[in-house]
């Protein structure tokens, strides 16, 4: 019997739902408080990861999830990042 490869799975820090980390989005701070966007998902530091659908955008901006996920002021610069990079 073939050995099955088990796929990874983070939560959307918006929906709460839990999906396939290669179809999520993740933010990063480092280690030197810097908050950015990690396109590889292999940055060493605390991740969030967020889906990209519609709602969850919305939601993620409307309530700056960002800044509770990481308990520090994130730049408008990340949150659009986070809907460009989810298209």
């Amino acid at each position: 019997m073939p050995k099955t490869k088990k796929i990874p799975l983070r939560m959307c820090i918006a929906c709460r739902e839990m999906k396939p980390k290669s179809e999520m989005t993740r933010v990063v701070k480092t280690a030197e408080d810097e908050i950015r966007l990690d396109p590889t998902g292999k940055a060493p530091g605390r991740g969030a990861y967020v889906c990209g659908s519609e709602d969850c955008l919305k939601k993620l901006n409307g309530k700056k999830l960002l800044h509770k996920a990481f308990s520090a002021h994130v730049d408008d610069v990340v949150y659009r990042g986070v809907g460009e990079e989810s298209k």
